[in-house]
């Protein structure tokens, strides 16, 4: 079978194919296209979604010219790798996204408690081959649900232990002299995955830190004047431990930049902390008959398919302007000395547009770029020295800019 008719299994067959699938894993929740992030971070909506919704009588971008008007107010995606579809089709797509979305949810749920924020944006990351940081304490599920997604997904996963004498070899991986074949071989490292777990990445030393940029930016790797292309999707969930300083070596920016979210992960609630208390007395926390019952709903085909089709989702160019308008305040606020960089702008676009698919949406919103705008802002800003001794907050900043800034 040709790469095309691989690619066309992305339609009809793939709904087919995992209704099954998704039944046993799913109760059928009924928030299918209405989950939202956590309380904390919702914010009213602000205006009607109605005028951001694509128009019915707008044409085919597929097959008419684009109009001279832009009264439509939509972009076509950059460089599809799937024929534009119709109105129907995208819609049938993206209601099978967020049908998914909330089966995974569904079935992590059995076992992780709470962290209902950071899946959302695993997925998001994920469905953008996009990374994501975690900083917080030890502790908190980060890699028991890096694996859960992993395997719920079907895709590969390795993971990386930090440690200061940690070196590239040990991570890209190394040419060694094979003797029997009488030639040089290559030992590819763990980075040649697809879900990519680097724990406690402050302890690795900067010369080890600085061989993931071309793997992440560039979805490459070179060794010994070699270049080598990553597994598709390629996908980095890092975490680091921002309490602890002795051994560690802090991120630098342009590293820091390359994560499309960061996320703050804290200490669960009492009453999540007690229920996690009670399932382990009754031994539901078990990691192994887990991970026997989970049945994967997607492969590394079908996940490539639907990372072409939240592509497609339409964003209006009020919510173009929006985010614009974010980023460039982020440039001229007073207590920022350094703003976030075209890779933000890029992060909200393409993150809202994955925010929308979850929601069952085929159209972004204004609340989509908030809902998502922590994190994909703050890890990004350096405050000025005169804010850090005020005891200002990047959050704080952000929250203000958010604030301020309006839809026009």
């Amino acid at each position: 079978m040709g790469m095309e008719d691989q690619e066309d299994l992305g339609g009809r067959m793939i709904n087919n194919n995992l209704d099954k699938m998704i039944a046993n894993i799913s109760r059928q929740s009924g928030r299918e296209g209405t989950r939202e992030m956590s309380d904390a971070s919702r914010v009213p909506v602000m205006t009607s979604a109605s005028q951001y919704m694509p128009k019915k009588d707008t044409p085919d971008p597929a097959h008419a010219p684009a109009p001279a008007d832009d009264s439509a107010g939509f972009s076509p995606p950059e460089n599809p790798e799937i024929p534009r579809m119709s109105e129907a089709d995208l819609a049938r797509e993206v209601a099978e996204i967020s049908r998914l979305s909330a089966a995974i949810h569904d079935k992590l749920s059995t076992f992780i408690v709470g962290n209902e924020e950071i899946i959302d944006l695993i997925l998001i990351a994920l469905l953008n081959e996009g990374h994501i940081l975690i900083e917080g304490v030890p502790g908190t599920g980060k890699t028991t649900l890096a694996k859960s997604i992993a395997l719920i997904t079907g895709i590969d996963f390795n993971r990386i232990q930090g440690a200061i004498d940690i070196q590239p070899a040990d991570m890209l991986g190394v040419r060694i002299y094979d003797t029997h074949k009488k030639e040089f071989v290559l030992r590819k490292g763990p980075v040649f995955t697809n879900i990519l777990l680097v724990d406690e990445i402050n302890r690795i030393n900067p010369k080890s830190q600085s061989a993931f940029i071309e793997a992440m930016s560039e979805r490459q790797v070179t060794l010994d004047g070699i270049t080598l292309p990553m597994l598709s999707p390629f996908f980095v969930i890092a975490t680091q431990n921002p309490h602890e300083f002795e051994g560690t070596f802090p991120l630098i920016e342009v590293q820091r930049d390359r994560f499309m979210f960061s996320f703050r992960s804290d200490y669960v609630s009492a009453e999540d902390e007690l229920n996690i208390i009670r399932r382990a007395s009754t031994g539901q926390l078990q990691w192994e008959p887990f991970a026997r019952s989970i049945t994967p709903i997607l492969s590394p085909h079908i996940l490539r398919h639907y990372i072409q089709v939240v592509r497609q989702v339409a964003i209006g160019e009020p919510v173009l302007k929006y985010i614009c308008d974010l980023v460039v305040a982020t440039r001229n606020h007073p207590d920022i000395e350094l703003g976030v960089s075209t890779r933000a702008s890029i992060a909200l676009v393409n993150g809202a547009k994955t925010f929308a698919a979850l929601n069952n949406r085929t159209y972004v919103i204004p609340d989509d770029i908030k809902q998502i705008s922590h994190a994909a802002i703050t890890h990004r800003l350096i405050l000025s020295r005169d804010a850090e001794i005020e005891g200002v907050t990047r959050l704080q900043v952000l929250d203000e800019i958010l604030s301020k800034v309006e839809v026009l």
